[in-house]
């Protein structure tokens, strides 16, 4: 992928016709990239939030340097094989070789190369990138791609379709593997008719399960105040709404361990759309009401399981005629499907107002910016952008699809502050590669996408760890500097995605449809071109600014003689899984969650740890080595920066994180984040996955304003999430509430139980913990049969009134167990109670405790996982693993001093109302707009 400085006729007539010449950048010749690096055994083991092992695989072979979690992810989601087999995959080894061997054959077979030898060439860079965690594909490639190629997998599945260049036509596929799916994103059409609304269902079925997410805008439908050709009422959308959520509910992503990811869509000006606003926020009123009544709140508990409309984003489609109606408080048409007659006048404000304060209440719905999104449309004369994937970052037409990758940008950071431009444009030229080849090798679940992928070949990159490189560098995250570095950052990796597209356009052609659509394209192009010259030379290195227009004029000039291979090239996706395949700090255009971290050790334990970036940031900032000591010491100490020795208050805000610390008072303001968001929106092929966090005490008002000013903006699409709206948490953290729930159990004894009282003379187990530096001791009385009787708790050190009332607490139990109550029935109640205190505990079995009862029931949970005591269970209470310290130093981790950099972030003061995972229990985290799992990697709700 070698470009001379050239002019670009001389550069159009020296493009290699015949395929692509390769010239090494990372690998070295004779050398495989897997001898270059350490590699070590581990076992990759997931717990759940009661101690049982929800993943375990033994001898797993590792890059040393990869983190433990990182480790997890790629053996408990992307190895291939079922545990215990012997076929099943147990190297990083197999899996990367895997993947890059196939895309490379494939890219030989079809004259993306002009040898075997730049096919190896190819081979050994993409490996070099994927093991060092540079960069990851989307989880549809680590699921699917080259099981067939190396592992000779079959199946008989022939319900897909893919592009034959023999035939050049779509045509059925041989099956699910020869052509796997590799794509994560999908937007799909539907039309007013049963038979196209039955069969959206099927498809979403079929790409929910190989680990996809789709989205689709329902507006076609028409709404329930028509009438049907044939009289009587419509459904209306919503109603098939219900269809869809079942069918999502019931798949798993993958097959494996991934919630189904959806996204609806509904315009501003349909009929329907006030119920639509206002569905999700009403049944979530419904799992309220269970919630209280006494049924499981937990994420995949039984309130919100009876609920509908859970297992989709949903969005508002907006125009700029509404939203400056908005402004005028004028009235607005909703307007027939069928006619387009106007069947209701509403004030827009007034439905603006509804949008705000259904997202105040449960985070839905998010608002797309329709005029905004087409304007920015590179094919708008084959079809108009309705819709987008799941997360809002992939817009394109009606029944396309679109693999993601992700660059990890922390990997360019130099030791001298500088960004390394040429590294990062080689890997973005050799994932562009590799996309463009994945889009023809792969399947799709219906004609129509396999037509448009090949004949328009968007494609996804985009990046991660932007919020870590910022600190790093000792720029604020809200700062007028941290947002033009961004900025310049996309510019570059979109500029370099689009120059290698123009190349490989006289390689393999330009895209289908670009003919057509040459002179919007052009168009696009040039106003991202313009976009550049916003960008601040007082505020952004030289170097950077300088790379950005010269990237810029390369993609202007080349395009004009070849034309592109792809019609988008860049988003920005969440990047949840593989954000933590590479080890990365923050996902996409995420700031930092906080400053203190945990890290998982390979024996089992967390180990406490600052920030990364922290040290690094100071040092930039010019602090010496005994300032940063101390100022790292303190955040250890107090888990925030905020009141540290020797640091400037000017400097402080270089360390501000999205949520405010539990002993702290900053946090990156909302607007921060709108700001940024628009900082990077115009050097962006698609939009930006994000969700902006607000305060508990954040008004319907405030939320209005973040929907008016992000269309001012110009950002494509937001959403917005106020901490504390979704109480998914099974109980509250009242007192009346546990005293509730105590009641509720006691009802659940059964009617005319006789009260089984203890021996005067019986065994009893007691158990010594500590909860974020409170302890306390569990005495649990045993009858002879090894079932608990009674349970006695003492504080240490919480004074008269706290021991008081757990002495209560445990009589109260004790007369639970007493009167035929089950263990499993009291785990169940109150498990994930929530209050103060709360924290990191001693017990590698439950390391977080989201309060004193919540650690209680879910040690009980372990202790007596039958009803009685176990063998396993007295271990743990002698010491073999409940009262595992968390070791002190990254010298416990291994033999030859430091552990891997990455830490493993589990925060439990944040997002208080966030779902527990559906895998493994642990608290999650929000992510874009879906949420992911600190301990076994998983996302929930995105793809």
């Amino acid at each position: 992928m070698k470009r001379e400085d050239m002019d670009t006729n001389v550069a159009a007539e020296k493009m290699d016709s015949v395929g692509l010449k390769m010239e090494r950048h990372y690998s070295k010749e004779g050398i495989h990239p897997f001898d270059e690096i350490e590699w070590e055994r581990r076992t990759a083991s997931i717990s759940n939030d009661t101690g049982g092992v929800v993943f375990e695989q033994d001898n797993v072979e590792a890059p040393a340097n990869w983190s433990m979690l990182a480790t997890n992810i790629a053996a408990s989601k992307y190895f291939y094989g079922d545990t215990g087999e012997g076929e099943r995959e147990h190297s990083i080894k197999q899996l990367v070789h895997r993947v890059a061997r196939a895309i490379a054959d494939k890219g030989m077979k079809d004259g993306t190369f002009a040898s075997e030898e730049d096919a190896d060439i190819f081979y050994q860079e993409l490996v070099y990138v994927c093991v060092n965690q540079f960069a990851a594909f989307n989880s549809p490639v680590w699921f699917n791609v080259g099981l067939a190629d190396q592992y000779g997998v079959r199946s008989p599945d022939t319900c897909s379709f893919r592009w034959s260049a023999t035939a050049q036509a779509i045509v059925e596929t041989e099956d699910s593997y020869t052509h796997p799916q590799a794509s994560a994103c999908f937007i799909q059409s539907v039309d007013d008719t049963l038979d196209s609304i039955m069969t959206l269902a099927k498809s979403e079925a079929r790409l929910f399960k190989y680990g996809s997410g789709t989205g689709t805008n329902l507006s076609p439908i028409r709404s329930s105040m028509e009438t049907l050709s044939g009289g009587g009422e419509p459904s209306g959308p919503l109603s098939f709404m219900r269809v869809f959520d079942q069918v999502a509910g019931v798949i798993k992503s993958g097959g494996k361990t991934r919630r189904a990811a959806k996204m609806q869509i509904l315009d501003i000006d349909h009929p329907d759309v006030e119920q639509f606003i206002s569905c999700k926020q009403n049944e979530e009123k419904k799992a309220q009401a269970l919630i209280a009544a006494g049924y499981d709140g937990s994420f995949n508990g039984e309130a919100w399981e009876s609920v509908m409309y859970q297992n989709a984003n949903l969005s508002v489609r907006v125009s700029d005629e509404f939203m400056k109606a908005v402004l005028d408080d004028r009235e607005w048409a909703l307007r027939s499907r069928t006619g387009g007659e106007s069947l209701k006048r509403v004030k827009a404000r007034d439905l603006m107002k509804q949008i705000a304060g259904a997202a105040h209440s449960c985070g839905d719905p998010g608002l797309q910016y329709d005029t905004i999104i087409n304007s920015w449309h590179t094919c708008r004369e084959t079809a108009r952008i309705n819709a987008s994937n799941p997360c809002s970052e992939f817009m394109f037409i009606d029944d396309s699809a679109c693999n993601l990758s992700s660059v990890n940008l922390m990997k360019y950071l130099q030791k001298d502050g500088s960004l390394d431009t040429e590294g990062l444009r080689y890997t973005v030229r050799l994932l562009t590669t590799a996309q463009d080849i994945l889009v023809d090798s792969s399947s799709y679940p219906t004609q129509p996408i396999a037509q448009n992928s090949h004949d328009f070949r968007p494609l996804g990159l985009g990046y991660a760890n932007l919020g870590a490189l910022l600190m790093r560098m000792g720029l604020p995250y809200d700062s007028d500097e941290g947002r033009h570095y961004a900025g310049a950052v996309t510019a570059l990796l979109t500029g370099y995605a689009y120059e290698m597209s123009s190349e490989l356009a006289p390689v393999k052609g330009c895209f289908a449809g670009y003919e057509k659509n040459k002179n919007c394209m052009q168009k696009v192009i040039q106003r991202h071109a313009a976009a550049v010259g916003g960008l601040d030379s007082t505020k952004v290195p030289e170097e950077l600014i300088s790379r950005s227009r010269e990237v810029w004029s390369s993609v202007e000039s080349i395009s004009a003689v070849n034309g592109f291979r792809n019609s988008q090239v860049t988003v920005l996706a969440p990047t949840g899984t593989i954000g933590f395949l590479m080890d990365c700090d923050t996902t996409g255009v995420e700031p930092d969650i906080a400053l203190v971290k945990y890290k998982q050790l390979a024996g089992g334990g967390l180990m406490k740890l600052v920030n990364r970036s922290v040290a690094s940031a100071l040092e930039t900032l010019g602090y010496s080595e005994d300032v940063i000591s101390q100022v790292t010491e303190y955040i250890e100490e107090h888990d925030t920066i905020e009141g540290a020795p020797g640091i400037a208050e000017a400097d402080i805000k270089v360390f501000d994180c999205a949520f405010r610390p539990a002993n702290g008072t900053r946090s990156i303001p909302y607007q921060a984040h709108l700001r940024m968001m628009a900082a990077v929106q115009p050097f962006l092929s698609g939009a930006i996955s994000k969700t902006v966090n607000m305060q508990t005490e954040a008004t319907v008002e405030e939320i209005m304003d973040v929907y008016i000013e992000s269309w001012k903006m110009g950002i494509k699409a937001v959403a917005v999430y106020r901490d504390g709206s979704k109480g998914i948490q099974p109980v509250n953290t009242g007192d009346s509430s546990m005293n509730d729930a105590v009641e509720d159990v006691l009802s659940d004894a059964p009617r005319g139980a006789v009260r089984r009282r203890l021996s005067d003379l019986r065994h009893s187990l007691t158990h010594k913990f500590s909860i974020a530096g409170h302890e306390g001791y569990l005495t649990v009385g045993l009858y002879e049969d090894g079932a608990p009787g009674e349970l006695f708790i003492s504080m240490a050190k919480e004074g008269s009134t706290v021991g008081g009332i757990m002495d209560a607490f445990g009589i109260a139990i004790s007369l639970c167990l007493q009167y035929g109550v089950s263990v499993g029935e009291l785990v169940r109640k109150f498990s994930h109670c929530r209050f103060e205190p709360s924290g990191f505990t001693r017990n590698t079995e439950i390391p977080m405790a989201k309060s004193i009862v919540d650690y209680i029931f879910r040690w009980l949970g372990v202790t007596f996982p039958d009803g009685v005591s176990t063998h396993h269970s007295k271990a743990v209470l002698s010491g073999a693993s409940a009262g595992a310290p968390v070791a002190k130093s990254a010298s416990d981790v291994t033999e030859d001093g430091p552990a891997p950099d990455r830490v493993d972030a589990m925060f439990e003061n944040f997002m208080e109302d966030a779902p527990a995972c559906d895998q493994c229990g642990s608290i999650t985290v929000r992510n874009g707009t879906c949420y992911r799992c600190h301990n076994c990697g998983n996302s929930i709700g995105c793809s």
